[in-house]
Order: structure tokens, then sequence, then C-alpha cells
């Protein structure tokens, strides 16, 4: 089946015209929907005219998240060639590897990374476009909005099939390894805006103005198209940075935002948090990790319940699972409840919890997640080794081990490559680590199995105290065990003042484990 992109965001311009469709804070611009739909019109024309990027062609972008945004959706579902979309904060030989694998036609970079990417593009004859005038010519460089000028911002006139060709290609996040190239069909993207008009609450109207920090090129994309379409606007930020963060909610009176659990521990920390006015949000996602209920009900303490969790994935571009705002309540006996879960799954998601086998498991008992959906990509491009490997039938094996219960709530208990083997007991690093940041002395903490002479691994922990706070190493193993007996305690724990984070923000557990298997030949006990 073949739609023109083009004309749905023209009808959408119709409707909503004047409307404050999308904010770059860091550049000062601002467009409308009509603007934003006759600028990537036009950024489309150019790709074919002037740089002469047709379908099968790749493009790279190397973007903030301001940048990025011109070429996001609204611009990539348009057009015949494949737009790839890097995390701009990752490592350059991590991008260098990307671009070789995929062998692009043109990149899109910040001025910034000129310097640092110019040998190995030319090298390749890989046309450079800088989004900023560059600062002296060099041959293969060329500015984005002069190479804009004098285009036309007519459609298109791109038909593409929504289900088999790729506008879209993302590099999984890389937690336990090099990330793999993840595909995108045009009905993957249609299928997670549509998803946000099925949840049991409504999360995108005319009103939202969402404030997006975390990298649009991943997780944070996924509302962008819906937002344009339902005559929202699209707030971004570049800086990683929580007090850049709050002013923005307050000047910009966000009322959606997305933050990951390592980012929300920090701003509970922040006495400053107080003196800004965030009175204007009315969702506040969070997902990509897993999140202490403890903490979780501090935030609600403190900031509303304003609160939703959602449960989905690079492979799996919608909400498998949604925890509602509703369902953020801690039970009359002080238990976590449904707090403790990743949300009730969703009517637009097939999950599976199956065991070793493949078979399916009665309700509360503990198996690995299995996926399927119109969102489901189909594949890694140029990969059929772990596209054979991740996915069966149209479902994406996710790696993380959970169960549902009988009402139908998924609960997360972790990946299979972070549990621990200790002394024969299984022993899952997320079950640990939330229950040391229950402790009201502890920020965040990371859990690993370290080598072992008699139980082949011990449980490890790293741990990040709040400022002025003090607990020793037996304080903390106590109250672990107290809370999950002595086998799931912590043996030892380092007090650390950061933990390694992936430039997507989550905590990288293998960091944390190589340091202490670096000399070992096996990785396991």
């Amino acid at each position: 089946m073949k739609m023109n992109i083009a004309r749905l965001t023209a009808q959408a311009a119709r409707i909503h015209g004047d409307r404050e469709a999308l904010v770059n804070v860091e550049r000062g611009r601002r467009y409308c929907a009509r603007d934003l739909h006759l600028l990537s019109n036009r950024i489309v024309n150019m790709m074919r005219e002037r740089l002469g990027l047709t379908r099968g062609d790749r493009y790279f972008c190397i973007l903030e998240n301001d940048n990025l945004s011109l070429l996001h959706t609204w611009t990539a579902l348009k057009g015949e060639a494949t737009a790839v979309w890097t995390n701009y904060r990752d490592k350059a030989e991590e991008h260098i590897f990307q671009i070789g694998f995929l062998k692009p036609k043109a990149v899109f970079i910040e001025n910034e990374l000129l310097d640092r990417y110019y040998p190995a593009l030319r090298e390749q004859d890989i046309a450079i476009i800088c989004m900023d005038p560059p600062p002296a010519p060099r041959p293969g460089v060329r500015y984005f909005w002069d190479l804009l000028e004098g285009v036309s911002d007519a459609d298109p006139g791109i038909e593409s099939d929504i289900y088999t060709d790729t506008p879209l290609i993302r590099f999984t996040g890389g937690t336990t390894g090099r990330g793999k190239a993840a595909e995108y069909s045009i009905d993957n993207w249609l299928a997670c805006g549509d998803a946000f008009f099925a949840m049991p609450e409504p999360l995108i109207t005319r009103d939202t103005r969402a404030l997006l920090m975390p990298p649009i090129s991943h997780g944070a994309a996924m509302s962008l198209f819906a937002t344009f379409m339902q005559g929202g606007c699209i707030i971004t930020q570049n800086a990683p940075d929580l007090k850049t963060w709050r002013r923005n909610v307050e000047a910009e009176r966000a009322t959606h935002s997305v933050l990951i659990p390592t980012l929300l521990y920090r701003l509970l920390e922040m006495e400053e948090a107080d003196k800004h006015d965030l009175s204007s949000l009315r969702i506040l996602y969070y997902g990509a990790a897993p999140m202490s209920p403890s903490k979780l009900a501090e935030l609600h303490d403190r900031f509303g319940r304003i609160f939703v969790q959602v449960y989905g994935s690079t492979e799996c571009l919608l909400f498998a699972s949604f925890l509602s705002r509703a369902d953020h309540v801690i039970n009359a006996d002080g238990s976590p409840g449904k707090l403790a879960s990743a949300g009730r799954i969703t009517t637009c998601a097939e999950v599976r919890i199956v065991d070793d086998n493949g078979a399916d498991v009665a309700d509360g008992e503990r198996g690995e997640i299995w996926i399927r959906s119109r969102a489901t990509i189909r594949g890694y491009w140029g990969n059929p080794e772990a596209t054979a490997q991740e996915f069966h039938d149209g479902f994406w094996k996710s790696g993380d081990i959970g169960y549902r219960d009988a009402d139908g709530y998924l609960f997360l208990v972790d990946r299979k490559k972070d549990m621990i083997i200790t002394c024969g007991f299984n022993v899952y690093a997320i079950e640990v680590e939330n229950a040391l940041n229950s402790h009201p002395a502890v920020v965040m903490s990371a859990v690993v199995g370290i080598p072992h002479d008699k139980w082949g691994e011990a449980v490890h922990a790293e741990v990040i105290l709040k400022t002025g706070a003090k607990a020793s190493a037996a304080d903390l193993i106590d109250y672990v065990k107290s809370r999950l007996g002595s086998y799931k305690a912590p043996k030892s724990i380092a007090f650390v003042a950061d933990l390694p984070i992936t430039p997507a923000q989550k905590i990288l557990r293998r960091a944390v484990r190589d340091k202490y298997w670096a000399d070992r030949a096996r990785r396991v006990g």
C-alpha cells in the first residue's frame, strides 16, 4: 500500500494553520504548523534536487535536538532516501563505525564536530552539510540554509510503500554491546501515532506543549508526529541539563515532558527545583529503565500526580504497557502495588511471557517478554544473524525478564544479561537496586555480579549517596538483607560520585561489571 505523507501533513497544516508547532529554544526558532509543513517540503525537495538523494540512498543526521527536529518524521516520512538518526552524544568512533557500516551519501552535522569528522567523511566521498555557516570554505562542505535557497515548498509528490520501504534507520542503545541498525517502515510510525490515541487517558491534545530534552533521535521521538498532527507543539532542548529544563518548563509553559529515572533521581536532589514554576506540567513520561518504587513515591509527593510510565523499545515503537497517572498510588499497607509494575499491557501490542523453549508461562510466572505489533520493526539492516536471533514470527524477543499479573499488568524483573548467578541462586540486579534506592541516604545504585572463587559471582553494588547523607556499606547491606534476604544482599559496596551512563542516560551496568572482570577469561561465574 502506498501513501504520500506530504498530503497528510498538508491537511494538518490546513487545520492547525498558525498554531505554534515547533520551538527550538537554543536557536530561538519558532514555526507554526503551516510553516513547518512547507519547510519540510523544501528540505525533501532540496535533498533530491541538490544532493541527489533518491530511493535506496541513505543520509546521516549527527545533530542536536533543535537541528534534528527539522529533519524529523515530518520530513523523513515524506522523502525517498533513508534517514539515519544517530545519538549526537555517542563517541566519534561509534559514529564512524555506523557511517562505514551504512555508507551514506550525505551527512548532516553540527559545526563543532566538523574538524573531528571531516577527514573520515572526505575519505569516503560523503557530502557534508553543516547546519550553521562553516568557519571557512572546505571541499565537500555545504551550508544547510544555503542549500534551501530557491527550492520549492511544493508537495514533493513522493509515494512510498508504507510496509516495505525504509524511510528511517536508528541504532539500538548498545547498553549490552555495539548498537544494531533498526529498520523502520512508515506504518511503524503511523502505528506509534495511533497508539497515543488508544491509551486509557488522553495524552496529546491541541493544547499539548511537549518539552523534549532527551535525544529525539531515540525514545523522545515517539510523540513528535502525533503531536504535530493533533495541533500541539514540540519544544526542543539540546543541553541535558535539569536547571535549563526547569527554566524552559516555566518559560514555555510546557505541559508534557520526558525524563528517564536517572534524571528524575537527580531532580529529587535539586533544591532549586522549587524555585521555578512547574505547575504547567500535566504529564511527565518516564521509561527506558525500571524506576525504583520508593523514589517514584517521593517524586509523586513532591511534584504531584503527573507521572506516566511507558514501556517500549527501539524495536517496538509504541507503548507495550502503560502505567497511568491514576495507577500511581501506594497501597494502604505501604506496599507499592501496581507502582512496581511497568503498567498495564495495552491493546496496541501482543505481549507474551515465555520460557526458554518459547512456550507461554502462566500469569505470575517469570519469563522473557516477547512483543508483536504494527510498530515492531522487521529486523536489523545488514544483520540477518541478529534478526534471526532476536525475532520470531514477528515477535521481538526483548531480553527482559518479567511476568504478567492477573489484572494484565506487566512487571519487569531484569535483563537476561543482568541476572547474577551466585552460589546457584538467581539474583536480579534491578530487584537489589530498588531495595538500595529505597534507603533514605541513597540517590541511585548499580548492582552487578563480580568474580568470586567459591560462589562464581558475588553481588556487588556501586552507590551514590545524597549530598550530606551518611551510610556505611554494612548499613546498606543489612538494609537490603532485611528486605530481600541474605543471598540477594550485596556482599560488597563501593561508594562513588558518579555512575557510567549511556548517551541516552541509562545506567551502563556493563561498564561497572567490566572493571571487575577485565583480567578474567570468562565474564560470568
